[in-house]
């Protein structure tokens, strides 16, 4: 066995599927380049058949990354894996994965096949792959609630047509360390050709045991390809997280003896992209990331870090990207200055156009904002209007009043299909009579299902980044917004949601 551990990311695909974590193909792209600086070995992009966005997603980032190897999810059928084949064509290393239900629970109630059905159809989708690029995974979905001789059996002949790479997704989150580490084990000692194929593993989160089940798949099971994505993110209660993975692996290295080619310098800043870009937040003791995970509040604890750091840190902030977070720039600061910067940051914007945008909103928010963080750029270029021209609805401008005793009132510009209209409404609080000014013209009818609000930096002067869900027929979307001031930053946010509502978009649900 290899001691080098694969890391597969799927923030791109699986931490998509969290309810309004849809990213644009420029976001995606975006991210995709911070894993590469990150050094992740292999990036699933998304599931190009879901929808002609994602297989453009996924061209568009096999075009632009040279380091990773580019990955698409399938359903084992003809049509989806010569639609993800397409999509990697461009790609200078492509793989398929493909991936098929093999529960009873599954195959009964969901695929309505037989047994001996879903053995053919894993043995052809793979093979059919395999005819189209060299790199092929294959997932049994529910994997670990699968009956194991039925699962030995269809391993041992996807293995035999050509799948390079065995996944056994906890796709449910319902594994224990110790049995899910031994049902890997057992997988591969029962399986004749199991030396034929990299053992992988993807643990979902509900049980908050996914990074502990992932790490025992390794250890105690063989796995060499651990699935995972930034602050795990994903559907339900997320996903392994590939920070916690990654510092777990190299912090204890006499305990798993392997090897992660994970540049961790990065890992911060692809954190707060990948949390910016989709408004879920951080939580503050959150490990590896989180803004409390190198704070020491204990005067014990301060005590003992300050005579020797050891005796409370495991692990250096630094050595995840923490020290890299300084004041960079300011209202002085010119446009070359500001483009290295973004460059610097894993940022490339594709035009004249989008850089000049940009940088007008950043010498906006200098004038505003003595000292601009690098969280505060991020922020900036996550704001859809500089990237995006056609969006139908705008920000302008807007006043507010509020007052003790009295009843806040809001009065707000902004564009329709690049008309300007003005809409004005009292409210609970400024922000309420914001929201409700802006519905009273558009009339969306949508839920509100979230309200967050955080500070970008620590510090007053901080931007304030609003999170909006709404839900309408059944799409659930994420608006984010930020502007030094909150009640502008939540405007912003409700119209980006309202953005995604009206993207004719369609996506196709997948799980691996």
């Amino acid at each position: 066995m290899t001691d080098k551990l694969i890391i597969f990311d799927t923030t791109l695909r699986d931490g998509e599927q969290s309810p309004g974590a849809s990213m644009t193909r420029d976001e995606k792209l975006r991210i995709a380049r911070q894993l590469e600086r990150l050094r992740v070995d292999v990036i699933e992009a998304g599931f190009a058949a879901s929808s002609n966005g994602d297989f453009e997603a996924v061209k568009t980032i096999a075009d632009a990354i040279k380091d990773s190897t580019i990955c698409s999810l399938s359903r084992a059928n003809d049509r989806d894996i010569s639609r993800a084949a397409e999509a990697l064509k461009g790609a200078n290393s492509g793989r398929i994965h493909t991936f098929i239900a093999t529960s009873p629970l599954h195959m009964e109630k969901k695929l309505r096949m037989t047994p001996d059905q879903v053995f053919e159809q894993a043995k052809q989708s793979v093979r059919f792959a395999r005819n189209l690029v060299g790199d092929v995974e294959f997932s049994p979905e529910d994997g670990y609630r699968s009956d194991m001789d039925f699962l030995c059996r269809v391993l041992e002949a996807v293995i035999a047509e050509g799948a390079g790479t065995i996944n056994v997704p906890d796709t449910v989150g319902y594994a224990v360390p110790e049995l899910y580490g031994e049902f890997i084990r057992t997988l591969r000692e029962r399986i004749p050709n199991s030396d034929k194929a990299i053992w992988s593993v993807h643990c979902h989160n509900d049980l908050g045991m996914a990074v502990a089940n992932s790490l025992a798949g390794v250890k105690i099971g063989g796995a060499r390809q651990v699935e995972c994505t930034i602050n795990g993110l994903g559907e339900r209660a997320g996903n392994c997280s590939l920070e916690e993975v990654v510092m777990a692996v190299k912090t204890r290295r006499d305990y798993f003896g392997l090897e992660v080619g994970i540049d961790t310098s990065h890992i911060v800043s692809a954190s707060r992209m990948v949390s910016q870009t989709t408004g879920f937040v951080v939580q503050p003791n959150k490990a590896v990331v989180g803004a409390n995970a190198f704070a020491h509040a204990s005067g014990i604890h301060q005590d003992g870090v300050l005579k020797a750091r050891d005796t409370y840190e495991i692990m250096r902030a630094e050595d995840v990207g923490w020290t890299t977070n300084k004041i960079v720039l300011g209202k002085l600061s010119g446009r070359n200055a500001f483009k290295q910067r973004l460059q610097d940051l894993g940022v490339t914007l594709d035009s004249e156009t989008e850089i000049n945008n940009a940088f007008a909103k950043f010498k906006e928010l200098a004038d505003r904002k003595s000292e601009i963080f690098d969280e505060d750029i991020l922020a900036l270029v996550s704001d859809e209007s500089v990237t995006s021209e056609k969006e139908q609805y705008g920000f302008v401008s807007m006043s507010q009043r509020s007052e003790t005793g009295e009843r806040p009132h809001a009065s707000v510009v902004f564009t329709i299909s690049g008309k300007e209209v003005r809409s004005q409404s009292d409210g609970n609080g400024p922000v309420d009579a914001s929201l409700k000014a802006i519905e009273s013209q558009v009339k969306s009818g949508a839920e509100m299902v979230l309200y967050s609000v955080n500070a970008i930096s620590g510090s007053t002067e901080s931007q304030g980044e609003v999170t909006v869900r709404l839900q309408n027929s059944g799409r659930v979307v994420n608006g984010v917004g930020s502007d030094p001031d909150i009640v502008v930053a939540s405007a912003k946010a409700y119209l980006s949601a309202l953005n995604k509502l009206q993207s004719k978009a369609d996506r196709v649900a997948a799980q691996g």
